[in-house]
């Protein structure tokens, strides 16, 4: 089982091998000391958890002293209460206690979320919205750093329950969202973050718990879906943390069928779900918890005792909140004598608690020092929040003129739904716009709605819209009462607004349909607030994306970044003749006719706004579907620069690689090729002496081109997992056999130029083995979610649907069907779709966003990814012998004296890009503050002839395009 975990790293996982457990000797001494020192009764208890205040008073911590005191319980789980008088008791606690006492909590959003005085930060699903994982690592290391302050060990939290069901009740919100991919992404971050500072993450609820409309601390929900189901969904997030080495886990009390019939059987007490999947399927070995025992999911059906009984028999090892200590106990014991459970297995478990204790540090006792604790925890609270909420609110509907952006020399007034009295956002807008504020509380009645709105409509240019104080809960739609629904929407209808909705994303359905403006700000706090009021003033671009679907109309993903990053203008605004584009029309409709390609996207931009974007003919020839701006093409060999490339450069600037390092230096299984020298700068300029390419599908197919059965597979079994098409999948061994092809293949001599595959193949290893992440994840996450990049991606068939992606090819000689939303290129589909000479699949704006942000030398709208020394060394000359860029293509040194110009005569010589296979390109011209992107699938039906080059389409249309730039002379009288 793989573990990682950066810098606090759990001895507990040790349990994984005997060699490294036998490895930590002061640990197996304290366990076996603590261990010997314990009752049978004592053991017991030091599997439970149990319930802690600091605003009960007296008698509740009597309450606690005396389990402590009677029964050596082996933790406390606080709540509600405040910040000192929590450091005290548990001072006091662990003081009384025999062995050190474990300390939890359920704090999600932070200690804040149960202590008063404590700034809460924000919820899980505002963090989905935001598309930078970093602000999600920071956000675990505040929250773990809070934990440390105050003396508790493990707090229950991420929650990587995928929440697609708007009417849960219990999860909602508390979720990162309904995309099981960025869950188990922000999951993992949230969890690296606390356990970086030595906190213990619980991932949470497992199975999971996000398609109820059963609220289990209640009654116990049901889930009527398939185990496949399950494994496609809910399961993804567990597999990938539990991979990624979270401490803990915490299991649900879910009733699911599929996985266990037993009537009334709730997860949290099912073997077959503890030990059958979660144990022995998915291999944890660390610890796991219930969730809270005294839940009516669990006490409707079972008593307190026997739930607790119940737990420790389906594989449990922390009982959390069971209640009744002395009864489960008893039962406990009971049940060790009737032989369903045993000592052996019993005394491993408290084992493992131990050592988790004494890897948390309890070996050692630690006083909480009250001093300066209430600012210690707020300390960095306030700026997180901050950066979260300007990267969190999203731009859902925007007004085709944008003419309310940014708010000025208008008059507006402020319609604050919710609300009894001036808030935040009412104070800044009436002290900065001299708006007027109207409130509206829920409790106000229809009879005032026509007076409102009459005076509104009358004096007032735009309307502020602010949806505050709902409830974050489905019940009774959210607690929006009927009249301010209705003011919303008749307000909406009748004049200029802009629709502001501070808090859950799912309660905006009802008003979104007549908003001409929407934005989701998902907390309701003065932080939130201001934020709002910066993008209101176009301080703030939006970069957020709705991580839930909220209706058809306002799906998963939306955001109108692109809008905010790569503004839509007209051509003559950014000084292109629209005259002169429309040529452009009949090089692509002649390709068409002359099958070069079945369709096309042209997209233009300049000065940093798209000038032109358009789409012509079909995906395929049979015309039944046209294509559309956003259709997404594999982009072939530009992921070369779109990914490969642009991994080598944050690593450069980072100190993390050199240009003179060579291949052995970083790939060590390269010694003894020959090859192990070639210096990383030869080859990004592909003079490695490196082979082009090579066809390492033609050994997998028999004498009749079949794909070999030996390597081959039309099902996912074991050791055949490499999925290179629909029903084929490749024996894992192979990709090994790739490498080591690699390694024996012939070349020229280095500092020779031949254009290569094999560079990039190995330059993407090198990128993976010095981030210790696949490519497609650092390149995502370091690029493309930060700048709400959503179709650029690796194997898109795991995020897009199909209807958006452009097939490629029906290809004739490998896989022998139509290659559709996996990648064109056999090497790269061999190596799992993922690879540093292609993979990369786009639409023509989010490859113009990021080549925009390169041309500004490494900045967009205020976010810097490189600095512009950085850009300029890779995007400049840098052979002797070739036209190279570091990684990136460039125009003909000759080009004006060529009878071919490449890539076109009019290319300035500071011009950079890259084309790809398939009928791609990408080039943007910094003189010009030009970017052009050409995407096609030319290889449908097949790949031969290459019309497409032969006619020079790209060529041809990026030489219109600078034929149609007004002189600059012209511009400046025209000002």
């Amino acid at each position: 089982m793989k573990k990682v975990l950066t810098g606090f790293v759990f001895t507990l996982l040790a349990f994984v091998s005997s060699a490294q457990y036998k490895s930590s000797l002061a640990a197996n001494e304290w366990v076996d000391s603590v261990f010997r020192s314990l009752t049978k009764e004592q053991k017991i208890a030091q599997l439970m958890i149990i319930r802690a205040h600091s605003n009960l008073g007296p008698k509740h911590i009597a309450e606690v002293t005396d389990l402590i005191n009677k029964y050596n319980i082996g933790g406390l789980c606080f709540f509600q209460g405040g910040p000192i008088r929590q450091a005290n008791l548990t001072n006091f606690y662990q003081s009384i206690a025999k062995t050190p006492l474990m300390i939890t909590i359920d704090g999600e959003w932070g200690v804040g979320m149960r202590l008063d005085s404590v700034i809460n930060l924000p919820r899980q699903l505002m963090l989905g919205a935001v598309n930078d994982p970093q602000l999600v690592y920071q956000y675990g290391r505040v929250v773990g750093e809070q934990c440390k302050r105050l003396g508790i060990h493990v707090n229950f939290a991420p929650v990587v329950d995928v929440n697609n069901n708007p009417k849960n009740p219990v999860i909602n919100d508390r979720s990162f969202g309904e995309d099981k991919y960025k869950v188990a992404n922000y999951g993992i971050q949230y969890m690296k973050g606390m356990q970086d500072v030595g906190v213990m993450a619980c991932a949470k609820h497992f199975p999971g718990h996000g398609d109820v409309e059963v609220d289990s601390h209640y009654d116990l929900p049901v889930i009527n879906k398939t185990r496949e189901q399950l494994d496609s969904l809910e399961l993804y997030p567990f597999r990938q943390i539990l991979n990624a080495g979270v401490g803990s886990v915490m299991v649900a009390h879910l009733y699911i069928p599929s996985i266990d019939k037993t009537a009334n059987q709730a997860t949290s007490l099912s073997y077959k779900n503890i030990t059958g999947i979660l144990r022995n399927e998915l291999g944890y070995k660390g610890i796991v918890f219930t969730d809270a025992l005294d839940m009516k999911g669990i006490t409707k059906f079972f008593p307190e005792g026997e739930a607790s009984v119940r737990s420790l028999l389906a594989g449990n090892d922390m009982l959390c909140l069971p209640g009744d200590v002395p009864g489960s106990i008893e039962k406990t014991l009971k049940a060790i004598k009737k032989g369903k459970l045993t000592w052996t297995d019993l005394d491993a478990r408290v084992k493992k608690v131990l050592l988790a204790k004494y890897n948390l540090g309890l070996n050692q006792h630690k006083h909480v020092d009250t001093t300066n604790i209430v600012a210690d925890l707020n300390k960095g609270t306030l700026a997180l929040n901050r950066k979260i909420a300007s990267a969190a609110i999203t731009s859902l509907k925007q007004d085709s003129t944008n003419s309310l952006f940014p708010l000025k020399n208008k008059k507006v007034a402020y319609l604050a739904v919710g609300v009894d009295q001036t808030n935040h956002l009412g104070r800044q807008l009436k002290a900065e716009l001299k708006a007027d504020v109207f409130n509206f509380t829920y409790k106000r009645d229809a009879g005032s709605i026509n007076m409102l709105t009459t005076l509104l409509k009358e004096k007032y240019d735009v309307v502020i819209i602010g949806m505050h104080n709902y409830s974050r809960r489905p019940a009774n739609n959210y607690g929006l009462s009927a009249p301010c629904v209705n003011l919303v929407k008749t307000v909406q209808a009748q004049m200029p607004t802009v629709t502001l909705v501070f808090g859950n994303p799912y309660a905006m359905k009802e008003i979104a349909p007549g908003a001409d403006n929407l934005l989701a700000c998902y907390e309701d706090d003065e932080i939130t607030q201001q934020a709002a009021f910066d993008v209101l003033t176009g301080k703030v671009i939006p970069k957020g994306t709705l991580p839930v679907t909220v209706s058809d109309q306002l799906q998963y993903g939306t955001g109108m970044t692109s809008h905010f990053f790569f503004p839509v203008t007209a051509p003559e605004a950014v000084g292109l003749q629209s005259a002169s584009l429309s040529y452009i029309d009949s090089i692509a409709n002649d390709a068409i006719v002359k099958k070069a390609t079945p369709g096309c996207v042209v997209l233009v931009a300049k000065n940093g706004s798209v000038a032109f974007q358009k789409a012509y003919g079909y995906t395929t020839y049979d015309s039944t579907r046209p294509v559309t701006v956003n259709m997404v093409y594999d982009l072939a060999s530009i992921t070369k620069t779109a990914a490969t490339t642009l991994a080598v450069m944050k690593l450069y600037e980072q100190g993390l690689l050199q240009l003179h390092e060579t291949v052995g230096e970083h790939l060590t299984w390269m010694a003894g090729s020959g090859k192990e020298g070639i210096s990383l700068r030869n080859m990004l300029l592909h003079q490695g002496g490196l082979a082009s390419w090579i066809p390492f599908f033609r050994e997998t197919l028999d004498a009749s081109g079949t794909p070999l059965p030996t390597i081959y597979q039309p099902d996912p079994i074991e050791g055949y997992t490499v999925k290179v098409a629909d029903n084929l999948y490749m024996r894992s061994d192979w990709v090994d056999t790739i490498y080591q092809r690699i390694i024996t293949s012939r070349g020229g001599r280095e500092n020779n130029y031949v254009y290569s595959d094999l560079d990039f193949i190995l330059l993407g290893k090198i990128v993976e083995a010095v981030a210790g992440v696949p490519l497609d994840q650092y390149v995502t996450d370091m690029f493309y979610r930060p700048l709400g990049l959503s179709t650029l991606t690796f194997n898109p068939l795991d995020k897009i649907d199909t209807t958006q992606i452009a097939p490629t090819e029906n290809e004739p000689h490998f896989r022998k069907q139509l290659v559709h939303g996996y990648v064109h290129d056999p090497g790269a589909a061999m190596l799992g779709g993922v690879a540093g000479h292609a993979g990369l699949f786009g639409n023509a704006y989010e490859l113009a966003v990021l080549y925009q942000m390169l041309l500004n030398g490494g900045e967009i709208n205020g976010i810097r990814f490189f600095e512009p020394e950085t850009v300029e060394l890779f995007t400049s000359y840098n052979s002797d012998i070739s036209r190279r860029g570091l990684g990136f293509d460039k125009p003909e040194k000759n080009n004006a004296s060529r009878s071919k110009p490449y890539p076109t005569a009019s290319a300035s010589h500071a011009t950079f890009g890259h084309t790809g296979f398939t009928g791609t390109s990408v080039w943007a011209d910094p003189i010009e503050n030009l970017v052009y992107v050409f995407l096609s699938n030319r290889v449908m039906p097949n790949s031969e002839p290459n019309k497409l080059q032969q006619m020079d389409v790209r060529g041809k249309i990026h030489e219109v395009i600078y034929r149609a730039i007004v002189p600059m002379m012209v511009q400046v009288a025209r000002e």
